[in-house]
């Protein structure tokens, strides 16, 4: 008994984390592990001078990272003697090896390896010190997949001590936080590997108990030789069975004060704990039970048998195996019933002759509070959900090796004592009996009479076989699983008819199973489990405890079957796509003024609107060049929470042209979108040129913006536009305030400039937004003067070199051409509003990420009909069935013709009319045709008519609420238990909040939980509700494993009686769908009137919660607002039509962007890409450190002109929570024609112009109009389905690829008609005679030329010269007829440059036709 005291009492484990429990039931993995030696300086020499007798061990504990949990028991290797450092590197060898076996096949769940110094002070006493620890990853990522190499590694050490992982702010993984801090030049050699020869001795090794090869292990024989390592192929020692029979069990005082006691002690425990009336119910002993196993010290070797007792008086009453009293019963105690009989022979196979096994006897009381108004239970599926089990006493004995057969008497323990079930035990009476041997008795005695096996007294563990030698050694195969039924006895072994060796399964065996099922490993994986049961706090793997399992869990688990690869896949090389990546970032600029002091007066008294603040005050005018000190703080405490966004177009400057360039447009319109408001087209607004006194560079002219009429003319109000947006918090979300903040202080608004008549584009212009925070100013302005960049993205070519390795290829800027300057104002008004006090206080931020249905347990009656209305009373006013449903109202006066489709009122009443003046018109004809007598008659009919009418819609009336009834009561009821919830989402972005779910029920609810919107899903992992939960600031509880996957099935949650579970929730919508809208302008609007949102799509989801049976015990209604996203910045690709756009664009630094984490030096995050649109291919591929990321698209273009809007979405975080980039991506279709010409030669081609269904007057205009001309030229008619050529000509004037922009337009309604790309493939010509020159740089006067041409022809030509920079040459007659074989000089006129350098000037020489007949280079050196 001794023996097996001190193994237990050493062998304690502490549990797994309780959350644990709820994982899946999985196969035990055992695993050996070799700790070989200790490299590194670890034991610094100062310990070493203080301390003697130096030595160094290991110690290993199980940690769960996911909790901050260690379990399981720390294991120490022997103390090694540390000599001084005299050599480097220093290394301990250890060189022992450790077991063990786990079911927590998870990658948090890891052991950690501690050093540990110990020495003597010079007192003598013993100090140990920690040296450092490492953690020892024994799963990989993919879960069940456990380390199989075999192969050593090192383990890397970290200063401090294994403490330092209960620290919060160290988050998975571990090893890459910031605040561990690596030992250099430190490591530990081991090599872990799994262990399959382990498994047959499960039995004998509780899991999670780390032990070493050299323990002894009660059960195992002891490995041959000294040192031998008794796990590395382990040996069982032969088992005995024992029979034991007339087993009582004694209570004091009596059997039947003992359960008074017992039961009233519960029932105020009851009242106590859960608030259950002591008279709600009367409680009752449902049965008494006895578990009874074999124990070696470590653990149970076998499930305990589970056995039923009963009073002894019962036994000559019946022969059931259950017995309900209730309190008060009317039995009387009497002598003979004092003791609890066990009516059979019970037989242990286990026992092994060993001082450490014993037999542990555990009684267990069994109650049910009955659920049926007479105190009765009704039905086994009733005691599932209100059964309860109490363990009461226990008992060890342990038999002598050489007992044979006898009588015991053993004293019954209790109370707070340590047992082996690790459980809560009943009191024991107070120690006050007088003498030693009547305290012993007090807690009550077990007697019984043992017996060895008639037959064989030596056997083997269940399992193994049977044999004649002293040594088995242990098959492949594990032994009987625990978690089945007790073996039946061998043929030849059977028991006497009236001693049978079990009594069977009791009634409470039949609803309760072990709490520690879980734990317990099965023979086979196909073995039958209970999916639902929960594992025991205790020790894992000990079948210590009985526990209800709820009948709605499967209890079979799908057998693992690991399909073999049927065929190789071929090998993927790394590949970099040879389309060139655009490099995002690149935007316009706001430069520096442009006019002169005296443009500016003129532009200033043109008459522009003054902004004012809400003072009627002018703002502050703040300058554009000063930096901006942003404090969050200010602009959240600042009174004026209404922020009046004003934008005021002013003029447009244009830059000196030369002749190559497109002509300046007469219109322009404008396109931007400001926050989350709808994006924004401006009217088309004419251009009014200033005063040309204003001109300060040559070339550069003003021009003021002024609203256009119909007919192009200027509108003769002030110049100008102006655009405003409110932004309040009736608009803003509660907490966007600070949002809409940091989106004016990081952000740009990105403008477009298209030309009106030709509706091409012209430009783009960025201005930056941080100069509209006001800072607690009551308004402000700022003017700037934005380069308006003309961008052209290069064609794709072929990159050359090995687009095989990274980084081969190097990104390629964009072709950009500044158009001139706009003119624009912003400015930002404060306002007071009086919603911010009563949102903020009604829908805090914080309180609104948690849902709750507690003010759904109750109906407020009242009509059925109007479901959701608001109502202040509960009275309803009757109504006509007719006015309140409209499918009823359809069914009656069905008339012949068709119904009215406008409002059901207006209809009825309009039918009512009809139909009264076909009365009037029938009754004239009749009189006029029969007479007075005919008149009454048909009259009479008519009257009869109607009461036939009336008598059938009564009849339908009845019929209708009949078969409505039933489904209008139901779903007015459904409303107790619904909770409805508004959420406002924006694209990409994900919304998250939790919905407390609370069981209504006194029974336990395996709940399924049914999502009717693909957009709305549950948060199953725990690594990201924890996630959103930092990120939401919420301290609501998270449990791992919550949920039950069923693949494509609706996921379970399990919820105990009256219990509430948050269950996590996420919204996240890709998709984008807005009604377009205009914002407010000065032009018939008053400035002071709030924004009008969009028309944005209102979405809806349920989400129903559903017990036992089908029935829903709680409903969600989700109201989802979407809004508009902010885009970050915009791209505008052209692309011809039905074909495929492929394109990367490549991301800017990470330490750009706004709200990018910030990672440890080298270390770049993870990128994520999603797209709006499901039909574009959007991808990113990982890359090595240092090198850049672009971001593939592939995009299928429609017809010509229709245009495709999406947007590309960047994450940092592997969740995809929040998006740090957003882009916004318009494709244009339009005709391709391919062009294969010469430069400075003329190509002609017609394209076909089909007409539409009415009659237009078009336009063609190209972005290129002097390389690029259309014949004919001005406005033309297009007869509607009529067929017309439009002939163009090509000249370029430069060699390359690119293309040319040509729009067909309405002129009378501004649209599109018809839009081409053309795709130019022009090669050089070839050159007939070179010249070369020599100009002064600077502001020279230039210089005068001539060269010759001879005509070589025998007759007159006429020829025309052309050149590719009309800038720096000029001719002097554009044209020149020459005799044949005659020579005409030719005057050239080159123009000066401000900078040196070279230029290569081509000349070109053609004939009538545009062809090319000879071209001259000349090279011109500017010096």
């Amino acid at each position: 008994m001794k023996d097996w005291l001190r193994i237990f009492d050493q062998n304690v484990l502490v549990p797994p984390h309780p959350q644990r429990a709820r994982q899946p039931i999985k196969e035990s993995t055992a695993f050996q592990c070799v700790l070989k030696w200790l490299d590194g300086p670890l034991i610094k020499q100062g310990v070493l001078e203080v301390l003697s007798e130096v030595g160094c061990c290991l110690r290993v504990s199980l940690f769960d990272v996911t909790y901050r949990h260690f379990f399981g028991r720390t294991w120490k290797t022997a103390v090694r003697p540390v000599e001084q450092l005299s050599r480097q590197p220093s290394r301990i060898v250890f060189d022992e090896s450790l077991y063990f076996h786990t079911s927590l096949n998870h990658p948090n769940i890891v052991a950690v390896v501690e050093v540990v110094t110990e020495g003597r002070r010079p007192d003598g006493s013993l100090q140990a010190l920690s040296c450092g620890f490492g953690i020892l990853r024994i799963f990989g990522n993919k879960l069940e997949s456990p380390t199989s190499a075999s192969q050593d590694k090192r383990l890397k050490l970290y200063h401090g001590t294994p403490r330092a992982l209960l620290h919060p702010l160290l988050h998975d993984p571990v090893e890459q936080n910031k605040h561990m801090t690596l030992m250099e030049s430190c490591s530990l050699q081991y090599m872990l590997r799994p262990h399959p020869l382990l498994e047959p001795v499960f039995h004998l090794l509780p899991e999670n108990l780390l032990v070493s090869g050299l323990q002894h292990i009660p059960g195992l024989l002891p490995a041959p030789g000294e040192k031998g390592d008794a796990l590395r192929k382990p040996r069982l020692q032969k088992s005995v069975t024992w029979d034991l029979d007339d087993l009582f069990f004694t209570l004091y005082p009596s059997l039947e004060k003992f359960e008074e006691e017992l039961l009233e002690l519960l029932v105020s425990d009851r009242f106590r704990e859960e608030g259950i009336p002591r008279d709600g119910g009367t409680l009752e002993i449902l049965e008494r039970r006895l578990c009874v196993g074999v124990h070696n010290g470590l653990g149970f070797v076998q499930r305990p048998q589970v056995v039923v007792l009963v009073p002894e008086m019962d036994v000559a009453l019946t022969r059931s195996a259950s017995f309900s009293r209730k309190v008060g019963s009317s039995s009387k105690a009497s002598s003979g019933n004092q003791a609890l009989v066990l009516r059979s022979r019970l037989r242990l196979r286990e026992l092994v002759r060993h001082p450490a096994f014993a037999i542990v006897f555990q009684l267990e009381y069994v109650f049910n509070s009955p659920s049926g108004a007479d105190g009765k239970a009704t039905s086994v599926a009733s005691l599932s959900s209100v059964a309860c089990m109490h363990m009461v006493r226990w008992a060890v004995w342990n038999p002598l090796p050489e007992a044979g057969s006898g009588k015991v008497v053993l004293p019954l323990q209790g109370g707070i004592r340590p047992n082996p079930s690790h459980r809560l035990v009943y009191k024991v009476p107070p120690a006050c009996m007088s003498s030693k041997e009547a305290e012993q008795v007090a807690s009550g005695t077990v007697q019984f009479q043992y017996s060895l096996s008639p037959k064989g007294h030596l056997d083997t563990l269940p399992g193994h076989g049977h044999g004649p030698e002293a040594e088995q050694q242990p098959s492949r195969k594990p032994p009987a699983s625990p978690a089945s039924p007790p073996a039946l006895p061998a043929r030849g072994h059977a028991a006497p008819q009236d001693s049978p060796v079990g009594p069977g399964l009791s009634l409470s065996q039949l609803v309760a199973s072990p709490r520690s099922a879980a734990r317990c490993r099965l023979a086979t994986p196909s073995s039958p489990q209970p999916a639902g049961s929960e594992p025991s706090p205790a020790q894992a793997g000990l079948p210590l405890e009985g526990r209800i399992c709820h009948l709605e869990a499967e209890l079979s688990q799908a057998s693992l079957v690991l399909g073999a690869s049927v065929a190789e896949h071929l090998q993927e090389l790394p590949f970099t796509p040879v389309h060139v990546p655009i490099v995002a970032g690149v935007q316009a600029r706001s430069s520096g003024s442009k006019l002169s002091r005296a443009s500016m007066v003129l532009l200033q008294a043109s008459g522009f609107p003054e902004i004012l603040d809400a003072n009627k005050q002018p703002a502050e005018t703040v300058n554009p060049a000063d930096p901006v000190q942003f404090n969050p703080q200010k602009e959240e405490s600042d009174g004026l929470q209404g922020n009046e966004i004003v934008l005021q177009f002013l003029a447009f400057s244009r830059v000196s042209q030369d002749s190559r360039a497109a002509p300046w447009p007469k219109t322009v319109y404008f396109t931007f979108q400001f926050y989350r408001f709808p994006p924004v087209t401006t009217p088309r607004l004419q251009l009014v040129r200033l005063d040309e006194a204003g001109r300060t560079l040559p070339g550069s002219l003003l021009h003021l913006l002024v609203l256009a009429d119909r007919d192009d003319s200027s509108d003769a109000g002030s110049p100008g536009f102006q655009l405003k947006f409110l932004a309040e918090p009736g608009f803003l979300r509660p907490g966007e305030q600070s949002r809409f903040s940091h989106y004016l202080a990081a952000q740009a608004l990105q403008v477009d400039v298209w030309d009106g008549d030709s509706l091409l584009l012209v430009g783009s212009a960025a201005v930056p937004m941080k100069h509209l925070l006001r800072q607690g100013r009551p308004a402000v302005q700022v003017s700037h003067e934005l380069e308006v960049v003309a961008t052209e993205y290069e064609q794709d070519v072929v990159v050359s070199g090995d687009v095989t390795r990274l980084g081969s290829i190097q990104p390629i800027g964009v072709y950009a051409v500044v158009k001139g300057w706009l003119h624009l104002t912003l400015a930002n008004i404060g306002h007071v509003c009086e919603q911010r006090v009563r949102d903020s206080s009604t829908l805090p931020p914080s309180r609104s990420r948690v849902i709750s249905n507690d003010r759904t347990g109750h109906f407020e009656g009242g009509s059925l009909l109007r479901r959701g209305a608001p109502r202040l009373k509960n009275v309803v006013q009757a109504q006509k069935l007719a006015d309140v449903d409209c499918e009823l109202a359809a069914m009656l006066f069905v008339p012949t013709q068709h119904r009215s489709k406008g409002p059901q009122g207006t209809g009825r009443e309009g039918d009512a009319v009809r139909r009264r003046k076909l009365e009037r018109m029938r009754s004239v004809r009749l009189q006029e045709s029969r007479g007075e007598l005919s008149c009454w008659g048909a009259s009479m009919l008519a009257q009869q008519s109607v009461r036939a009418q009336h008598a059938r819609d009564l009849q339908v009336i009845a019929a209708y609420r009949e078969r409505t009834k039933a489904e209008s009561i139901t779903s007015a009821l459904s409303l107790a238990i619904t909770t409805k919830h508004t959420v406002h989402v924006t694209l990409g972005t994900a919304e998250f909040f939790e919905f407390a779910l609370r069981n209504p029920h006194n029974t336990q609810h395996t709940v399924t939980i049914e999502v009717d919107s693909p957009e709305l899903s549950i948060i199953s992992d725990s690594r990201e509700w924890r996630f959103f939960k930092d990120a939401a600031k919420l301290h609501t509880p998270v449990e791992e494993d919550m949920f039950r996957l069923r693949g494509g099935l609706a996921p379970q949650l399990f919820l105990r009686p009256r219990e509430t579970a948050h269950v996590p929730f996420r919204y996240q919508t890709f998709s984008v769908g807005q009604a377009p809208a205009e914002p407010s302008s000065d032009k018939g609007t008053d400035p002071g009137s709030p924004q009008k949102r969009s028309a944005a799509p209102t979405k809806h989801a349920k989400v129903v919660f559903r017990g036992g049976g089908g029935k829903p015990i709680a409903v969600l209604c989700l109201t989802v607002e979407t809004q508009p996203p902010a885009a970050d910045q915009v791209f505008r690709f052209y692309h011809p039509e039905l074909t495929f756009l492929k394109k990367a664009i490549r991301l800017p630094p990470w330490h750009t962007l706004p709200g990018a984490p910030v990672g440890r030096p080298g270390e770049e995050p993870q990128v994520h890409v999603r797209c709006s649109d499901p039909n574009v291919i959007c991808e990113t591929q990982n890359v090595g450190p240092g090198e850049p990321r672009d971001v593939f698209l592939k995009v299928a273009s429609g017809r010509s002109p229709e245009s495709k809007d999406f947007f590309v979405l960047v994450y940092t975080d592997r969740w995809l929570a929040t998006p740090v980039q957003i882009w916004r991506i318009h494709l244009h279709s339009l005709q391709r024609v391919d062009v294969s010409c010469v430069t400075g030669q003329r190509t002609r081609l017609s394209l076909v112009l089909r007409g539409t269904q009415a009659v237009r007057r078009v336009r063609a205009f190209t972005s290129h109009p002097q390389e690029l001309t259309t014949d004919p030229r001005g406005v033309f008619v297009l007869p509607p389905g009529g067929v017309q050529d439009l002939h163009v000509g090509v000249t370029p004037r430069r060699a390359g690829t690119r293309f040319i922009h040509l729009n067909l337009v309405d002129v009378d309604y501004h649209q599109l008609v018809a839009s081409w790309l053309v795709c130019l493939s022009c090669r050089p010509p070839l050159i007939s005679k070179a010249f070369e020159i020599t100009l002064a740089a600077g502001e020279g006067k230039g210089a005068n030329k001539r060269i010759t041409y001879t005509n070589p022809y025998p007759t007159p030509r006429t020829y025309r010269l052309l050149s590719d920079r009309p800038d720096l040459l000029q001719f002097r007659e554009e044209s020149f007829q020459v005799g044949g074989g005659e020579t005409y000089t030719i005057g050239l006129r080159f123009a000066s440059r401000q900078s040196a350098g070279e230029e290569e000037i081509l000349i070109y020489i053609n004939d009538h036709e545009d062809k090319n007949e000879e071209a001259f280079c000349v090279k011109v050196t500017y010096q």
